[in-house]
């Protein structure tokens, strides 16, 4: 843990939360993700603001967890995590980075259509949706017909 006797930058803030993976999804950040929506100092506190994906998130403790776990491993002692559900988190909010990240992993990123329009692993556009619901609630499962390969899909919300 580094002791700091200055305050340190958004720009530092932010850069020590974008290497912080989610939980559910390693591949991305909660900064790309899109669900820390807010940074602010009162006083000697610092303020972080999170949107879960959805109000009944499992993974939002962990989240909250590791948020304050980077802030004070880089000297931010004094952390408030404040949950904010209104306006509810969308897919809207992921970054360009975020997106390119997920399908780097092997899953669609969400499309406005409401489905992918390649698969992730081979890029065939022959698809079929087998269940509206994945390995996680914010995701379903497809299947391409051109590799036969399963992958999920990030739904829009």
């Amino acid at each position: 843990m580094n002791v700091r006797m200055d305050r340190p930058t958004m720009p530092e803030i932010w850069a020590w939360l974008d290497q912080v993976p989610d939980p559910e999804i390693p591949a991305i950040s909660l900064v790309d993700l899109g669900v820390i929506r807010d940074l602010k100092w009162q006083e000697e506190t610092l303020q972080v603001t999170v949107t879960p994906t959805y109000s009944g998130c499992p993974a939002t403790s962990v989240i909250n967890m590791e948020i304050e776990r980077a802030l004070r491993k880089n000297g931010v002692q004094n952390v408030q995590i404040k949950r904010q559900i209104s306006p509810p988190w969308t897919t809207d909010w992921l970054s360009d980075k975020g997106r390119a990240s997920l399908l780097a992993y092997g899953i669609a990123p969400p499309q406005p259509a409401g489905g992918p329009e390649n698969c992730p692993r081979c890029g065939g556009t022959d698809l079929e949706r087998v269940s509206q619901f994945g390995s996680t609630p914010c995701k379903a499962q497809w299947r391409c017909r051109d590799c036969l390969e399963p992958f999920d899909y990030f739904k829009c919300i």
